[in-house]
């Protein structure tokens, strides 16, 4: 078992487990792209998915229409107001115009509570410090497909023995979190099912949960325990750790015993 640091030491810790070969790299839950912003853009076929289609949408809006986006941005309004009424709108985007959608998401991102998207976050923020930060992950995702599919359709239809899936799904019992999906049981069995009939390689992370263990206790699949600071309980609890795990089709160290130099580069 391993111990890492909070969120950040946990995605190099990511990166470090990627397989050493494979072609295509597609990001399967994609969420704010925490893993796919830090890895190295490279010559191999990017993917990034999300099933929140208000999500794909903005970073399409960010790939293609960054200048559009920013100009929606610019003199928009930090009030409770403009935020309860774009996350109404959002509810039902059917018939929206593409960066209007994503200019209204992104509003609601930055002035909601811990970018949650749940509640009003009352705090001073300015829009236009953003705009460097579009730019740069316009520049990121040049390349890069973006899809808003179901995971396994995703999956089934970029399969190739050359391809590697990084997924980061729903933990075990926090699916409720996740108020745009439903997932539960169920959805971690259907994900297991398609990912153990893929024929390329892939990488998941999830909570340590009896679950995850009964699920995955099969041949050729590997299973490491980490451990991380957890943020959330740091405030009353220092030195509090959550147990995470790394499942792949592959072994785990062969980047790690291999390539020690390039990963200390690319890191």
């Amino acid at each position: 078992m391993a111990w890492v640091g909070g969120k950040k030491a946990l995605r190099e810790e990511v990166l470090a487990r990627f397989p050493l070969y494979y072609e295509r790299y597609i990001e399967v839950f994609g969420g704010g792209g925490w893993v796919l912003f830090h890895k190295p853009p490279g010559t191999d076929f990017e993917v990034y998915n999300d099933l929140n289609g208000n999500l794909a949408a903005l970073y399409r809006a960010v790939r293609d229409h960054p200048r559009e986006l920013q100009e929606r941005l610019r003199y928009v309004l930090n009030s409770r107001e403009d935020f309860m009424r774009l996350k109404q709108v959002l509810e039902h985007p059917e018939g929206m115009e593409e960066v209007a959608r994503a200019a209204a998401f992104y509003q609601v991102i930055r002035y909601s509570y811990a970018a949650g998207c749940g509640s009003f976050a009352a705090q001073p923020h300015s829009m236009w410090g953003n705009f460097p930060l579009i730019d740069k992950a316009c520049a990121r995702l040049q390349k890069v497909v973006v899809e808003n599919k179901d995971f396994e359709k995703l999956i089934r239809q970029y399969d190739r023995p050359v391809s590697f899936f990084y997924c980061d799904p729903p933990y075990v019992d926090t699916e409720d979190y996740y108020s745009n999906i439903t997932f539960g049981r169920g959805g971690h069995e259907r994900l297991r099912d398609t990912l153990l009939s893929v024929q390329g390689k892939f990488l998941l992370s999830y909570n340590d949960h009896p679950l995850v263990w009964e699920m995955y206790d099969r041949p050729g699949i590997y299973i490491e325990r980490v451990t991380r600071l957890n943020n959330m309980k740091q405030r009353y609890d220092g030195g509090a750790q959550f147990p995470e795990l790394f499942v792949s089709n592959y072994d785990q160290s062969e980047r790690i015993r291999v390539l020690p130099e390039q990963l200390s580069f690319a890191s």
